[in-house]
């Protein structure tokens, strides 16, 4: 698989999942623009990390829940690129608690970036991506998404948004070259699951077949194939990168 030449933007790159698909995607030959909201730390190490391995990327800062810095930052990126071949609507946060004690900003602040934001990054790159009659848009959504989960209710309303959006986009770009499809992690290890306590973790895993938490590695390889040419004729579809949690 080669993404040579293609610009690639991954929104909340900058740790986690999103670092591991950025640093992915620029293995394959991708420029990468490296999206972060508040941390530009965190997204400054993920650039290095891709210059120092011999790939192209750069940090851009943008809330994707507010559509003037979005039509901003894309501006900027065209300008300077000319382009986006691949969009990676990856940014995510969790505001959890029981539905009788949700506050409105809870719901909210998550359906916001989940689900609004990938809305409105979505939109900001069709156009383009019509125009050139090529592109690949994946979405990242959550096992949550599918399979629910007491205390997010607006995680995984957000989460099973994102799924029909997709296939609704799939739909409505596929005559133009465009593919949309989704990626579903289950519980993977990153700062959010390390903070769990060790019965917490245990209890997961015993929900997982293989036995055993996945890594932010095995989502990028999924987004990856995604991206490529080996899924040219595969559109509105979702990989389950969960272990066996959810079939």
């Amino acid at each position: 698989m080669s993404l040579s030449g293609k610009i690639a933007v991954v929104t909340g790159g900058s740790r986690g999942i999103g670092r591991a698909i950025c640093q992915r995607l620029a293995a394959l030959g991708a420029t990468v623009i490296v999206n972060y909201v508040s941390n530009p730390a965190a997204a400054e190490e993920t650039v290095t990390s891709i210059q120092n391995a011999g790939g192209n990327a750069e940090a851009v800062q943008f809330n994707v829940a507010t559509s003037e810095e979005i039509e901003a930052a894309f501006k900027k990126i065209l300008d300077a690129h000319g382009r986006v071949d691949i969009l990676v609507n990856n940014a995510g946060i969790t505001r959890d608690g029981l539905l009788m004690k949700m506050k409105d900003e809870q719901w909210d602040e998550v359906l916001n970036t989940n689900l609004k934001g990938v809305f409105l990054c979505t939109k900001a790159v069709s156009r383009g991506m019509m125009k050139q009659r090529w592109g690949r848009i994946i979405n990242i959504t959550s096992v949550i998404g599918f399979a629910g989960n007491a205390g997010q209710a607006n995680y995984a309303a957000a989460k099973a948004g994102i799924v029909g959006f997709t296939k609704s986009v799939a739909k409505e770009l596929a005559s133009r070259g465009i593919t949309v499809n989704g990626v579903a992690p289950g519980y993977i290890v990153t700062d959010m699951t390390r903070d769990l306590s060790e019965e917490v973790t245990n209890t997961i895993k015993g929900e997982i077949p293989m036995g055993v938490l996945g890594e932010a590695e095995d989502i990028a390889g999924a987004v990856a194939y995604l991206a490529s040419d080996d899924a040219r004729y595969v559109t509105g579809q979702f990989i389950h990168v969960n272990g066996g949690m959810f079939m």
